[in-house]
């Protein structure tokens, strides 16, 4: 059996990440968080911390291999995913794997291993590397198109483009919102859903492959606004995400926990993307489950029993977003939104704000859905982010 205390090194220190510090420190392990900027959210709960560009393989390499955690937990996309092969060989553990992390990076890479290898249910297709070919592959899909870059994250790039007078302005848009030197996209018809879910799926070192219950969200421009759980699926739409989930995580392998996300259209469940850490739709996770994603994804890391997992009936997030430029960050009205029972407010403690970023989330549970709701919405509205 492992020893504790044990070391973690967290690649990427967002908000997400600040939650699995605080989750890895209850169980006495030391954390060195990692961010190209520093006073990241992570950063300030962690043991120790690292600013190094985190796309320069050589910089990552030797941060790593100078601290030589037990595990390393990359917590973002634009990382130096060669890097991480070279410290697997060298006997570095990488979560969930190096490999699994360098093809969910990108959107080509894990939508053919989804659609081509797998043989899974997604919208329909296809890639271009220029604007002339974006505009032939777009009108066989069929309009509206949804146009993305192929390496980017948190909606960056993304596009819902109405006809081919669009598409030039789309493929800007990708190009300015693209990760790295990438100039490819993806063009995507448009599902016309009933809903998006995130389903939370765990892999474990020995045991059997554990499922949350699902979560419902909402986006705006590719980012997360609200969710909820659970989300009301029927039982066929609830297997059906569960094997496609099951069968996308058990190709890429590793331990941890993944958010792979759904469309519901009618009755057929499609496959849309997945994500090798813990999930922003899953913070409503921390005031719905008895074991927080974050939570859940440690003891998988760790090797560590999941013996039991409960949900609420009802329980609900609603982020709390800045509507200007800030070099100083303040709140207010953070009493208000925690006055009624049931409720929590996290703020990710962002150095800076810009219209539009994400700053905090709040939290609600309640005997109905539509209460949760509700309340999340009430709360997050009290809360202004100001200067000084």
């Amino acid at each position: 059996m492992s020893l504790f205390p044990r070391t973690v090194m967290l690649l990427g220190s967002g908000e997400l990440g600040k939650e699995v510090v605080i989750a890895a420190q209850r169980l006495g392990c030391r954390v060195i968080a990692c961010d190209r900027y520093g006073g990241a959210p992570a950063m300030q709960v962690a043991d120790q911390a690292e600013v190094l560009p985190m796309t320069d393989a050589q910089a990552l390499l030797e941060v790593v291999q100078r601290h030589r955690p037990d595990v390393v937990i990359p917590e973002i996309e634009a990382l130096a995913v060669n890097a991480l092969t070279q410290l697997e060989k060298e006997g570095i553990t990488i979560i969930p794997t190096a490999n699994a992390t360098a093809v969910t990076m990108n959107r080509d890479r894990i939508r053919d291993l989804a659609a081509g290898e797998l043989g899974l249910r997604t919208a329909r297709f296809a890639y271009a590397s220029s604007a002339e070919q974006l505009a032939q592959a777009a009108g066989p899909l069929g309009w509206p198109v949804v146009v993305k870059p192929v390496m980017s994250s948190s909606g960056k790039g993304q596009s819902v483009v109405e006809g081919p007078e669009g598409l030039a302005q789309a493929w800007s848009k990708a190009m300015d919102g693209a990760r790295g030197i990438s100039t490819r996209v993806i063009v995507e018809e448009f599902l016309r859903f009933n809903l998006e879910i995130t389903l939370l799926t765990v892999r474990q070192h020995s045991g059997e492959t554990l499922f949350c219950a699902p979560i419902g969200h909402e986006q705006e421009r590719g980012d997360y606004q609200n969710s909820w759980q659970p989300a009301d699926l029927t039982a066929q739409q609830l297997r059906q995400a569960q094997t496609m989930a099951r069968t996308v995580t058990d190709h890429l392998g590793g331990v941890g926990l993944f958010g792979v996300e759904f469309f519901l259209c009618g009755e057929e469940v499609i496959f849309s993307e997945l994500s090798p850490r813990p999930h922003d739709t899953g913070l409503v996770t921390l005031i719905s489950q008895n074991l927080s994603e974050f939570e859940l994804h440690l003891r998988a890391v760790l090797n560590l029993p999941i013996p039991q997992l409960r949900t609420a009936e009802a329980a609900a997030s609603r982020v709390i977003l800045a509507e200007e430029t800030l070099e100083c960050v303040n709140y207010e009205g953070v009493g208000d939104a925690l006055a009624e029972a049931d409720t929590q407010v996290l703020l990710f403690g962002k150095p800076t704000a810009r219209p539009g970023r994400r700053m905090g989330v709040a939290l609600a549970r309640a005997e109905s859905m539509a209460d949760a709701r509700s309340k999340a919405d009430r709360a997050a509205a009290c809360i202004k982010v100001c200067g000084n």
